[in-house]
């Protein structure tokens, strides 16, 4: 259960940094070098989602729980923006229903 949850919070901090670099480039006039760095950390997303030891469509579903955690904690650590309660309620659910997804008895 912690491998599956580490894994997928590696696979949302390399989505998050893929989508943060253009970010910097479009809004922050960084340069635009950033995006090669931004392109293969969205390719090694899609290869962590692979990493996944179940159905793709499950996996997206569950890792949409833990996306929302790690970006909320984005938010704190880099934006410096510190979440609100309604934030972290949020979050709480959304971890809920990924906990439900991935670990559930399934028969057959």
């Amino acid at each position: 259960m912690i491998k599956t949850f580490a894994l997928f919070v590696l696979t949302a901090l390399a989505e998050i940094v893929g989508c943060y670099l253009p970010y910097l480039w479009l809004r922050q006039g960084k340069s635009a070098w950033l995006l090669l760095p931004a392109a293969a950390s969205l390719a090694l997303f899609a290869w962590l989602l692979s990493l996944h030891p179940t159905a793709a469509g499950r996996v997206y579903a569950a890792y949409g729980g833990v996306y929302i955690g790690t970006a909320m904690l984005w938010l704190w650590l880099v934006d410096k923006i510190r979440p609100t309660g309604w934030d972290l309620l949020g979050s709480a659910v959304a971890l809920a229903g990924m906990a439900i997804i991935m670990f559930a008895p399934r028969h057959g």
